[in-house]
């Protein structure tokens, strides 16, 4: 290669996000910029700038990819596609898997989702996440319930990382079914009510 050449590198900007995830995961969000990700990609500098102008455009690239998981494993679920699954029981037994599989994983995802709260950049790409979440969902109930399972699975997800808590598969299916219970009754019409 002649002086100065520059060699094609495809997987860069995939290896600066994922860098950058491993930074967060190590250091926090105050300790991710542009340097502390080149460092841990091992690449140059302006590679990072190159890729992402500023911060928030990597976080937001690092959010969006931390994010994929959950969905992903929320819309692949053979029971949750099953309308005669046990729809509580399904989604207790995945979020168990969830934070199971790799608890530092969850850490850093949770870590990007809630840096929106101060970096406004990230909250369409956490809103995405809630969306995504929620429609995976949809098939199986109604979109306000959706919203509400998904709500909860992230406050029970929550309360684990942060007491350091083990997990509670069967707490946490009863808590979700209370929310499909809820559901059930907000549809009941007030007749059916006042017979019972």
């Amino acid at each position: 290669m002649p002086p100065g050449a520059r060699r094609y590198d495809p997987d860069r900007r995939q290896r600066i996000i994922d860098a950058a995830i491993r930074v967060v995961g190590a250091k926090g969000i105050a300790g991710l910029s542009h340097r502390s990700a080149a460092a841990e990609a091992d690449v140059p500098l302006g590679s990072t700038t190159y890729h992402f102008k500023t911060l928030d455009d990597l976080l937001v690239a690092a959010l969006r990819q931390a994010n994929e998981g959950f969905a992903q494993a929320l819309a692949g679920s053979a029971a949750l596609a099953d309308p005669d699954t046990d729809l509580a029981g399904a989604l207790a037994r995945l979020l168990g898997e969830v934070l199971a599989a790799d608890r530092g994983r969850v850490e850093r995802e949770y870590e990007l989702y809630l840096a929106a709260l101060r970096r406004p950049a990230l909250r369409p790409v956490a809103a995405e996440w809630c969306e995504a979440a929620a429609a995976a969902l949809t098939p199986r109930t109604d979109p306000a319930t959706a919203r509400a399972l998904v709500a909860v699975m992230d406050g029970i997800s929550l309360q684990v990382l942060l007491t350091d808590a083990e997990y509670d598969e069967r707490q946490a299916r009863e808590i979700l079914t209370r929310v499909l219970g809820s559901r059930q009754a907000a549809q009941e019409c007030p007749a059916d009510r006042a017979r019972s």
